[in-house]
């Protein structure tokens, strides 16, 4: 402190000045710097959000009083309190993302409700609840669901209703088999709608998938994709990862065909009824005279001769029916044909005592295994000319290109590039003023030719180089001789220095000495004035 103090006073005021700006903003630096270094890692909480969303989300944190940014359209809080904050703001059902579902039918009172709004927001709900499913996929980030419903209408009769989903992905593109998952998971919500009324439109506003091909049966590509994971990971199972090679052909029915077979066994017959009828007939016949006594009520007939006949008679019917046997087939378009499977599995390698590779393809035995377990796999049909190939074959080792992934520990720390950017260049500032401004003046010594009187410099200089010195009283005494300690004297060492140079060695060397000798220059020239 004395030295500081000492230096100090040995300054100029314009100096003084400088030096005390840069101690200043020295400490203003490192101030800042700490504070930086302190202050809480601002992670991302929130990004994307709707307008009224986010309004929420940030209501609620200042309602708990956790410090946060918004930066754009992005909410940023304390990374220590990222997964916290997410999990309780969860469970208050935020951020709601604008999709608002049944919970809308909560606010609808029966007193003032008609029908027609009671509809209106029974399909917005509806509407609500598929986009808030579909979001929950990781492949989408933002959803809109449209349902057209005109069954409404009483003048029009069978109007199937319609439905339009509008996707925004996150990161990768909608695929065509997510689109149509989507589309059977909306006509499946909605009563009387068909998958293939359903259209899905990405950001981009390209339809994904024709609905023709998203509510087919499944393609020959299809199921020769199946057939191939199943044989994959089945063959991969014995021979390991990357040891075997798979490809499926299917070759499939694309007509629709009805056969319809009818059969006739004459040698069988079935009984199916029996009529028996029988008749009985009975007749008297009469002949006479006619006369009037005849054709009166009590009158006596004229004889004559009488004759009677009965008659019996029975019929029997059987009826029959003959054998009869009839088939009805439909083939439709997607049936399997024919199916083709190709299978080639690595065999192992040895190396022999000289060092050379050898190669062994795989045991028939085991070969006849795996083809045995392909054909059961992909449901082999000899009769209808399937084809299965089983080969054991040198398959080459191929290197993994680049570098291997893995985690690091940097990983778990979250950098604010911003905050980074300001500490360096804080740093820079203060390594600046530290270095140029405040380290050339402390370590500038204080040349005595510039401060001694005009007459003074021999004198001083024989002071400093040990000749003489001051006592207490003023008066210049000669210093004694002082040798180092391998006893060669001081000034021997410098005898051949320049002697501006080997003052300010004295100066250095004696500080306190020459000091007192400028201050008591400095009264005496004061006390001549």
């Amino acid at each position: 402190m004395q030295q500081i103090g000492t230096v100090w006073a040995s300054l100029d005021r314009r100096k003084q000045i400088i030096v005390a700006g840069a101690v200043v903003l020295v400490f203003l630096g490192v101030l800042t710097m700490s504070r930086l270094v302190t202050a809480p890692s601002m992670t991302l909480l929130y990004a994307g959000l709707e307008s009224g969303a986010a309004g929420d989300i940030v209501r609620s944190l200042d309602q708990r009083g956790v410090p946060y940014e918004v930066r754009g359209g992005s909410i940023y809080v304390p990374g220590s309190q990222r997964d916290e904050l997410r999990l309780t703001l969860a469970s208050e059902g935020l951020p709601a993302n604008g999709n608002q579902g049944y919970e809308l039918l909560d606010s609808l009172s029966g007193f003032g409700t008609t029908s027609q709004m009671f509809d209106a927001a029974y399909w917005r709900a509806k509407e609500g609840e598929l986009a808030r499913t579909i979001v929950g996929s990781p492949h989408v980030s933002q959803a809109r669901v449209h349902i057209a419903n005109g069954s409404n209408n009483p003048f029009q009769r069978s109007v199937a209703p319609t439905a339009s989903v509008y996707l925004v992905p996150s990161g990768a593109q909608i695929t065509a088999d997510q689109a149509k998952a989507i589309r059977f998971l909306v006509a499946s919500a909605v009563s009387g709608m068909a998958p293939e009324n359903v259209t899905v439109v990405d950001s981009n506003g390209s339809v994904i998938g024709g609905q023709e091909t998203a509510v087919a049966a499944d393609t020959a590509d299809d199921k020769a994709r199946q057939l191939r994971e199943r044989v994959m990971r089945l063959v991969e199972a014995r021979v390991g990862t990357g040891n075997a090679v798979v490809e499926v052909s299917v070759d499939t029915v694309t007509k629709t065909e009805s056969i319809r077979e009818r059969r006739f066994d004459p040698n069988g017959r079935v009984a199916i009824s029996t009529d028996i009828e029988e008749r009985s007939d009975s007749a008297r016949n009469q002949s006479a005279d006619v006369t009037v006594a005849s054709n009166l009520p009590d009158g006596d007939g004229a004889g004559g001769d009488e004759s009677n006949s009965n008659a019996t008679q029975t019929r029997e019917r059987v009826n029959y029916e003959v054998s009869e046997t009839e088939l009805e087939v439909h083939n439709a378009p997607g049936a399997i044909k024919r199916l083709t499977v190709a299978v080639l599995v690595n065999g192992t390698r040895s190396v022999d005592a000289a060092g050379a590779e050898t190669f062994e393809p795989m045991p028939e035995a085991e070969m006849d295994a795996l083809k045995e377990l392909v054909a059961s796999a992909v449901g082999f049909d000899a009769e209808r000319g399937d084809v299965i190939t089983l080969k054991s074959l040198n398959l080459p080792v191929v290197e993994p290109q680049g570098t291997l992934a893995s985690t690091s520990i940097w990983q778990k720390v979250h950098f604010d590039a911003m905050s980074l950017i300001q500490m360096v260049v804080l740093a820079l500032v203060s390594l600046v003023l530290g270095l140029f401004v405040i380290r050339p003046i402390l370590t500038n010594p204080v040349t005595a030719p510039a401060l001694l009187p005009a007459g003074a410099q021999s004198e001083a200089e024989a002071v400093l180089t040990g000749e003489i010195a001051t006592d207490e009283s003023g008066q210049f005494t000669p210093f004694p001789e002082q040798a180092p300690a391998g006893g060669v004297p001081a000034l021997a060492v410098q005898q051949g220095a320049d002697p501006v140079d080997r003052l300010r060695a004295m100066i250095g060397d004696k500080q306190e000495e020459t000091v007192e000798i400028l201050r008591s220059w400095l009264e005496e020239g004061e006390e001549r004035v």
